[in-house]
């Protein structure tokens, strides 16, 4: 059953939208990004290289360590290339599972289903925080085969889960039925680069109701007990792997420098042994 769109409050997809260039969001998500990037001008940067991250990610994985398979959970909205289509431009054949459960991105999600003819993407309207109805969905099953390895892709999504909610517990129930082979990929929200301005963005978000649980390296590291890191290891987002392609380099060479203090990301990609 389609839910209703609340257009009246902003919301953390649609805020990241609009930062970044998108095209779907309303009042709202802009009068809330437009106040955050008051609190921290780089907050754009921030957001870009953590998309940058996402696409070299996900590029490794295809090209390099051969997975065919991704299960993305909290998609958020389609902005090109999505994971499919990084992942198809390697092998066609890959196949792709989106997961959220904004109505907004389930309305949009016919971006995200239009894959290759030799490949398939299906899209779960689902929470995570209850993983079980991720892993028993239908459109998961008939997609993916979990004998086979599987790429996770956990991006962005952390940082608005408290305590409470065992972020690390429902990660590893994600991965738990993925075999020996498979991959975590994940972005960690963290203040440590920019504490005051990081801090008043989370006040920002939390205001609008949106409360932020903003990690150190050492809670990072615990996503990733038993697994295997890729070089070079937990590192800010736009120093995973730079490739000199995105919206900034940090060499110069790109349309903006980015400085070590401008990123409130940590990405990480990890084997399961």
């Amino acid at each position: 059953m389609e839910r209703d769109i609340d257009t009246g409050s902003a919301h953390s997809a649609r805020i990241y939208d609009y930062i970044i260039g998108g095209k779907d969001h309303y009042p709202a998500d802009r009068e809330a990004g437009d106040a955050m990037c008051r609190e921290w001008p780089a907050l754009p940067v921030h957001m870009r290289a953590n998309r940058d991250f996402m696409n070299r990610a996900v590029r490794h994985l295809a090209e390099e360590a051969g997975i065919r398979q991704f299960l993305d959970v909290g998609t958020g909205i389609p902005t090109s290339p999505n994971i499919h289509e990084i992942a198809q431009s390697v092998s066609p054949d890959a196949r792709v599972v989106y997961v959220d459960n904004d109505p907004l991105v389930l309305a949009l999600s016919q971006d995200l289903l239009n894959g290759t003819p030799a490949g398939r993407t299906a899209y779960v309207e689902a929470d995570m925080r209850d993983p079980a109805s991720i892993l028993d969905a239908a459109e998961l099953r008939a997609t993916l085969d979990l004998t086979r390895p599987v790429a996770l892709t956990v991006i962005a999504i952390v940082h608005f889960m408290m305590d409470e909610d065992d972020a690390v517990g429902i990660v590893r129930r994600l991965l738990d039925p993925l075999p020996s082979g498979s991959f975590l990929a994940m972005s960690i929200g963290t203040a440590e680069f920019a504490p005051d301005e990081v801090g008043r963005v989370a006040r920002e978000y939390a205001a609008r109701g949106m409360p932020m649980r903003l990690r150190t390296f050492a809670e990072a590291e615990e996503f990733f007990t038993g697994l295997e890191l890729v070089e070079p290891g937990i590192v800010q987002v736009h120093k995973w792997r730079p490739d000199g392609t995105g919206t900034g380099t940090g060499t110069g060479t790109g349309t903006e420098v980015i400085r070590d203090e401008d990123i409130a990301m940590y990405g990480v990609v990890a084997r399961k042994p």
